[in-house]
């Protein structure tokens, strides 16, 4: 009687076991308790337009000579996440974490700043002077993640001693999973090609650039005053010994984009002495000349003059496609670290129920033993067992707190807060499939790719900028060229030297008479002098300079159609890549499609199995063991289906990558990526917010007696 008792006792535990571990399994996390908002942050937003401009002259004449204090850069994470913290809890979604590093990510932030940076290199160019380039590079200075895509690999659930052995999974599950470098990239800047100076097609140097220097677009005034005394020693009687100058010049020039160069130069001086040769004591001077010069063959036209103007523009262009891969960059990567967190979560979830069934096994292991129904070897196997599920729940569980940290950093811009250091995060969004896959034609989506993909986009650009920098390269070839033509006056004025010999005694200073004498002229009318062609000085000049040879420019107007030819090429095989690339991200959305099904119907199949084997158990002809058994497998088949699941979102954002389509299916603005500030809350494709009260299956009745 006692024996039939305790194995009544022993079935009606392991039932009530099971339905305990049917429960555990279905049950997702938690959904955050606030609904998902797409307020704007607190924050300051950036302010792209506010360094687009220079200052001007209007209304402070010296405003433009007064230095620009750029605000410092904001270290405060914004209010968005503050609104998703509860009782110590991060609840997260994936639209929320799209929206956060849309704010808060550092690569972001960084990157942001070269649209400003690009907008100083169109002042250089209207100025007249080179340009410095653009940073067109991506910044992968945030670990975790596999923007390249990647495979989760499926736990393995410990059975222990229910089943088959087997050894859990470890970290984040599988090489998707695990935190660290980011794709095959080493973090860090890469900078590209944009500007003069910069490195092209993987050349030190680049020509890019090159070519006869323009003339300074900008005015440029010049002035100088001058007060000099002077004594000067004499070995003769006829110099002065004594003098004293006062000058005042002042000068204007400007260069026009056509090539030509105007300079206008006005010159005074006042001079006294003491000598007894000059007629007038003091002496004014004063002269001016306008000066026009062309470039009739090196540096003249349009296309020569201007185009460090229209490659800084180019490169401001560069500077937004850059900014937009860095976008799909960094939300590719948000959303892989996102799927690699709930799969870490699922994971150490799995792993305590692996552990809860470890434990209850041996308790009615030593209960079976106890009454003589199970060999006591048993209770070793399960101890055994319980100690894997220890060590593969420890990994699961530092697994999810590295991933934890990982989302943390890459939504935030510090982690100095100790409150949101030590938040725990819970992802409350889940994957819902499609329930027909939308199959484009491989063509269609290639020419998706080449009119949205930001790379080849840069490279056309890039291209444009070649052809432009070419012209002035073949340009620099000629000789130089210049005309010019002028025309000035000058002006005499002072008062007569009373103690000039001239006066009294003519012959001393080689005259057969005294010269006239004249009223003082004053300084207004040496200036009228200027003026009324009394004094007047003009012509025209032609100067004309050959370099014999000319290696030098030849040497760089071959480099440059090299360099040309390399960049066409390189447009090709991107060209070539992007096709291979939308091809191959193709196929990995169907496979990954049938992986799904596939799984799907393996978790369909482990469903039945379980029913069939909870009616046979029913009418007594199956045991507690086979029904803990199925379910074990049940839950293998479902860690399956999440693998599948992940692996399937994965190659959608593969292809939405290859296509160059990521933000516009996620409905991201970039005028909010720009601004770090989100408006329109993003909707990222197949991603649903899991249910507060998931549908449980009825508990199966106790035993029979």
């Amino acid at each position: 009687m006692r024996r039939c008792v305790l194995i009544c006792m022993f079935e009606l535990s392991a039932l009530l076991l099971a339905a305990i571990m049917w429960g555990q399994t279905t049950s997702p996390a938690p959904s955050a308790p606030s609904p998902q908002m797409a307020e704007a942050s607190s924050a300051q937003p950036f302010n792209v337009k506010e360094y687009s401009k220079p200052k001007l002259h209007f209304p402070n004449p010296i405003d433009p000579y007064t230095s620009r204090d750029i605000a410092p850069a904001s270290l405060a994470n914004t209010a968005r996440i503050d609104r998703l913290i509860h009782d110590g809890k991060l609840y997260l979604s994936i639209n929320d974490a799209v929206a956060l590093a849309l704010e808060n990510n550092l690569d972001i932030a960084i990157a942001r700043y070269n649209l400003n940076i690009a907008d100083t290199d169109i002042w250089r160019a209207k100025a007249g002077s080179s340009i410095s380039g653009v940073n067109s590079g991506v910044v992968q200075n945030t670990p975790g993640g596999s923007p390249t895509g990647g495979q989760i690999t499926p736990v393995s659930i410990t059975t222990a001693g229910v089943g088959e052995g087997g050894s859990s999974g470890v970290g984040g599950g599988g090489g998707g999973a695990s935190g660290g470098q980011i794709g095959s990239g080493q973090g860090g800047t890469s900078i590209a090609a944009g500007g003069a100076g910069a490195g092209a097609g993987g050349l030190v140097s680049s020509s890019l650039g090159s070519g006869p220097q323009p003339s300074s677009f900008d005015p440029i005034v010049t002035g100088s005053l001058l007060l000099d005394r002077t004594s000067i020693g004499c070995n003769t009687p006829l110099c002065a010994t004594k003098q004293n100058l006062t000058g005042a010049d002042f000068s204007y020039t400007q260069g026009f984009h056509w090539g030509t160069d105007m300079s206008i130069t006005f010159n005074n001086s006042r001079v006294t002495s003491n000598t007894i040769y000059d007629f007038l004591n003091p002496v004014l001077n004063s002269g001016f000349q306008f000066k026009l010069t062309q470039h009739l063959l090196q540096g003249r036209g349009l296309a020569v003059n201007t185009r460090f103007i229209k490659i800084a523009k180019n490169n401001r262009e560069i500077s937004d496609v850059a900014f937009r891969l860095q976008i799909i960059y960094t939300v590719n990567q948000i959303e892989n670290m996102y799927w690699n967190l709930v799969y870490a979560y699922e994971l150490a979830k799995v792993e305590k129920e692996q552990l809860a069934l470890a434990q209850k096994t041996l308790e009615l292991n030593k209960k079976q033993v106890e009454i003589g129904s199970l060999e006591p070897l048993e209770v070793v196997r399960a101890q055994t067992m319980i100690a894997a599920n220890e060590q593969g729940l420890t990994t699961a569980v530092t697994g999810l707190e590295l991933q934890q940290l990982l989302m943390k950093n890459a939504l935030s811009r510090s982690l100095v807060d100790p409150v949101l250091l030590d938040v725990e995060v819970i992802p409350t969004s889940t994957i819902e499939m499609p329930a027909q896959e939308e199959i484009a034609p491989t063509q269609d989506l290639v020419e998706e790719a080449f009119h949205h993909r930001p790379d080849i986009a840069e490279a056309r650009i890039n291209l444009v900028n070649s052809e432009i920098s070419n012209k002035a390269i073949r340009n620099a070839l000629l000789p130089s060229l210049d005309l010019s033509a002028f025309y000035g006056g000058a002006g005499l004025g002072g008062a007569p030297n009373p103690a000039s010999i001239c006066f009294s005694d003519p012959q001393l200073c080689g005259l057969k008479a005294p010269p006239s004498q004249q009223p003082p002229i004053s300084f207004g009318s040496t200036l009228n002098q200027l003026v009324n062609s009394s004094l007047p000085d003009k012509g025209i000049q032609l100067s004309l300079s050959i370099p014999l040879r000319n290696r030098a420019g030849q040497a760089t107007q071959v480099r440059s159609e090299f360099e040309y030819r390399q960049a066409q090429l390189r447009l090709q095989q991107l060209e070539n890549q992007i096709r291979i690339e939308v091809r191959n991200a193709q196929f990995g959305v169907q496979q990954n499609r049938l992986s799904v099904t596939a799984a799907e119907a393996a978790v369909e199949l482990a469903r039945q199995a379980v029913d069939y084997e909870q009616k046979k158990f029913e009418i007594h002809a199956s045991t507690s063991i086979l029904v803990l058994q199925n379910r074990v497998a049940l839950t293998q088949a479902q860690a399956t289906l999440l693998s599948a699941k992940i692996s399937y979102e994965r190659a959608e954002l593969e292809l939405d990558q290859a296509t160059g389509l990521l933000l516009d299916h996620a409905g991201i603005l970039m005028a909010d990526a720009e601004r770090g500030e989100v408006t329109h809350a993003p909707a990222v494709p197949h991603a649903v917010d899991r249910p507060l009260n998931p549908q449980r299956p009825a508990q199966p009745p106790p035993p029979q007696p």
